[in-house]
C-alpha cells in the first residue's frame, strides 16, 4: 500500500505571481516523490521560461492552525516533497508559494551559438555553476546540443589573457573578483575535445596566458559595472 501511495499522483496549488503579474496560481499534478526543485522546473517549463535560472526560485509553505488562529510560513529546501508535506495537514490548511532570491547579471558573448548574436545578459544566482549557465544559454536558442560541447572562458582584453573556467565554478562569484576597468567578460567557446571531458579525463583548471583572440570575433566590451540586485527581471 505504501508503494502504491508513492507513485499515486495528487494535486498541489502553487501561487506564482513572481513569474508574471497575471499568474495567480498553477495547479500541478505531482507524485509523493516529486521534489521542490522539480516543481520549480515544471512551472518554468509550463510558462515557457526555461531561460530563467531555476536557482533563483524556491517554495514556501504556509500552514494554518485554525483552532489557534496561527499561520506559519516555512521555507522549503529543494529536496523537500510538497505532496508529502501537504498530506500531513487537513485539506485547505496549507498553501505553497513560489518565491525569488536575489541574483546578479552576467554578460556572456555567445556568437558560437548564434552568429548574429553579440551577447546575452542573464540574471543568475550566486551559486549557479558554469554548466548550469551554459544549459540556460542553450535553452535560449532551443538548442539540443550538449552542455559538454562548450566551455566558458574568463577573458581580459586589457591584460590579454583568457582562462577556462571549471564546470563547477560559479560565474557570478567569479565576476565579483574582477577589477573595474579591465574590460573582463565571459566568452562561450565550443569544445573540440568534449568527448574526452565526458570520459572524465583529468581537468586542467587554468590555461597558460595566451593572446586574447576575442577582438577578432566580438566588439570591444564596455567597462565592467557593478549591477544592483534584481529580483523579478531577466535580460536577453
Amino acid at each position: 500500500m505504501i508503494r502504491n501511495a508513492r507513485v499515486q499522483q495528487c494535486a498541489i496549488k502553487v501561487f506564482a505571481k513572481c513569474l508574471r503579474p497575471d499568474i495567480e496560481y498553477k495547479t500541478l499534478g505531482i507524485t509523493y516523490q516529486t521534489t521542490c526543485r522539480e516543481v520549480v522546473q515544471s512551472l518554468l517549463n509550463k510558462y515557457r521560461m526555461r531561460h530563467r535560472d531555476p536557482n533563483l526560485f524556491y517554495l514556501t509553505m504556509e500552514v494554518t492552525i485554525r483552532r489557534a488562529g496561527i499561520r506559519t510560513v516555512i521555507v522549503l529546501d529543494e529536496d523537500s516533497r510538497p505532496a508529502v508535506l501537504q498530506s500531513c495537514h487537513p485539506k485547505g490548511d496549507s498553501k505553497f508559494s513560489l518565491q525569488t532570491k536575489n541574483g546578479g547579471l552576467v554578460k556572456i558573448y555567445d556568437s558560437v551559438l548564434m552568429p548574429g548574436s553579440k551577447y546575452k545578459s542573464l540574471l543568475i544566482s550566486e551559486f549557479t555553476t558554469v554548466d548550469e549557465l551554459i544549459q540556460i544559454l542553450l535553452n535560449c536558442y532551443n538548442s539540443k546540443e550538449r552542455v559538454e560541447q562548450f566551455s566558458l572562458y574568463e577573458v581580459c582584453e586589457r591584460q590579454e589573457y583568457q582562462r577556462k573556467l571549471h564546470p563547477d565554478d560559479c560565474p557570478l562569484q567569479v565576476q565579483k573578483t574582477w577589477t573595474p576597468g579591465l574590460n573582463t567578460h565571459f566568452l562561450l567557446r565550443r569544445n573540440l575535445d568534449y568527448r574526452l571531458r565526458r570520459s572524465k579525463i583529468q581537468w586542467t583548471p587554468e590555461l597558460p596566458s595566451i593572446p586574447c583572440s576575442s577582438r577578432q570575433s566580438i566588439a570591444q566590451t564596455e567597462t565592467v559595472t557593478t549591477y544592483p540586485d534584481y529580483q523579478n527581471y531577466f535580460y536577453i
